[in-house]
């Protein structure tokens, strides 16, 4: 009996964690690329000589979340993962204005990668990391669909991350991850670099080779062939998507990352399984 409750339980934990964490993920989309602006803006205010006065706080914690439309503050009952959004009919409380389908579909998306990663690799230490690993690849996937940034502040503890968590191969061996990493940033530097000297013009950013790199770093070199066809397959196929569905201009550039961010998901609960059929 106790066998069949404690996954049960663990699952439980699992989906509300991931639920938790998807509603703060929105609030990172949101907010860490507007932090970046402000930073940037005071980096060339200061290299300009002027000042910059002090303006309010803005972080990740303060302000409170509010609605954009009326500026209502959004309280507590109002901000219970997917819940609130259903109870409110998709709407602010205040002033009707609507409120976007995708704050739900982030938490959800939250809880189903906690889910899955506690189903697949339990609750001990691996499974707590493989959670880690989907949550920063959610941000990170939506972020850049937003302003085609990776940031640093999320790609770079990504990379270190995996390799502390590889210290004791957790995933795969330390060695792995460590070329890993450099084979995932060297690999994805060259493509940059042969596209510009063949094209004149960037077809990706550093971002992208931070993101391989600390995908690689998780998962191994071993993995970084079929993340890089896998993201480009997906890629493809989503660019020919938003062009033929959404009429989107062929020469606004697709961003990268979701599709990276979505192959390393997959490499991270089928590479192993790929990998094998491959080579057989």
């Amino acid at each position: 009996m106790t066998a069949l409750v404690e996954p049960a339980v663990a699952l439980s934990l699992a989906a509300v964690l991931g639920l938790l964490v998807g509603s703060f993920l929105n609030v990172v989309i949101h907010r860490l690329p507007k932090m970046m602006e402000r930073g940037w803006s005071a980096q060339c205010a200061e290299l300009a000589g002027r000042e910059v006065p002090p303006g309010p706080r803005y972080d990740l914690v303060v302000p409170r979340s509010s609605c954009p439309a009326c500026g209502h503050r959004i309280r507590a009952i109002e901000n219970v993962p997917v819940v609130s959004w259903l109870a409110l009919k998709g709407k602010c409380s205040a002033c009707g204005a609507p409120i976007s389908a995708r704050y739900p579909i982030v938490e959800l998306a939250g809880g189903l990668a906690a889910v899955a990663a506690i189903a697949t690799f339990g609750p001990p230490a691996k499974g707590i990391a493989a959670c880690v690993l989907l949550w920063a690849l959610i941000a990170l996937a939506f972020i850049d669909a937003d302003t085609q940034l990776l940031p640093d502040d999320l790609t770079q503890p990504l990379l270190w991350a995996g390799l502390g968590v590889n210290l004791s191969g957790v995933f795969v061996p330390l060695a792995s991850a460590v070329i890993g990493a450099m084979a995932g940033y060297a690999v994805l530097w060259s493509v940059y670099w042969l596209f510009k000297l063949v094209r004149g013009k960037e077809g990706m950013g550093y971002g992208d080779f931070k993101l391989l790199a600390a995908l690689g770093a998780w998962l191994g070199w071993p993995m970084l062939p079929q993340i890089v066809l896998l993201s480009s397959v997906l890629g493809a196929l989503g660019g020919i998507a938003m062009i033929a569905l959404k009429g989107r201009d062929r020469a606004v550039p697709i961003p990268f990352g979701p599709w990276l961010a979505a192959a390393g998901a997959i490499a991270l609960f089928f590479g192993p399984a790929i990998n094998a059929m491959y080579l057989r």
